[in-house]
């Protein structure tokens, strides 16, 4: 992976960061290479991406700019618990944004294989680049216990109560 993903991998969970780039090494295998175009998330940065498409109320004016459906506090990318992986295109220079393209398939095969969510499996915004850890926490957005570890520990404090309910992973040699 490149330093940008190496960069935003640093900022998340690092359970999260290390099946991350476990993925990344199983699909390299099979040369297919990915890249994390974005992982921890502030609030505002959230609040921001959610106004997309909507206006000032919150209700939606252009669908078409519609790029998610919560606002900060519900995301796992504002907890560090989530990122959003894409396949690189080698010959073409940049992303590959068909998600039904095999890498598109093979990279949730195995996120989904290493104990992470893959956001391609959802119903109400599918969301295939999107991979998340969250422990004992639901797949869904983050409860009001997450926020309230947050305001009460910031970051650590909600890492510490997922860390203990994640099975202990072996680190690759």
């Amino acid at each position: 992976m490149n330093q940008a993903s190496e960069d935003r991998l640093n900022a998340v969970h690092p359970q999260l960061a290390s099946r991350v780039r476990q993925l990344a090494t199983l699909l390299a295998a099979e040369d297919i290479f990915i890249t994390v175009a974005q992982g921890l998330r502030t609030i505002a940065e959230q609040d921001a991406l959610f106004a997309k498409g909507r206006d000032a109320s919150g209700e939606i004016v252009n669908k078409g700019q519609i790029v998610t459906n919560a606002r900060g506090g519900q995301s796992w990318h504002n907890f560090g618990l989530a990122v959003d992986c894409y396949p690189l295109e080698v010959n073409a220079g940049g992303i590959d944004w068909n998600p039904q393209h095999p890498a598109w398939k093979q990279m949730e095969q195995l996120g989904v294989s290493l104990g992470m969510t893959s956001g391609a499996n959802w119903i109400r915004l599918v969301d295939a680049p999107h991979f998340q850890l969250t422990g004992r926490f639901p797949e869904g957005a983050p409860t009001e216990e997450v926020n309230e570890l947050y305001k009460s520990g910031g970051l650590q404090a909600v890492w510490d109560a997922v860390t203990a309910s994640l099975p202990k992973q072996e680190e690759p040699a």
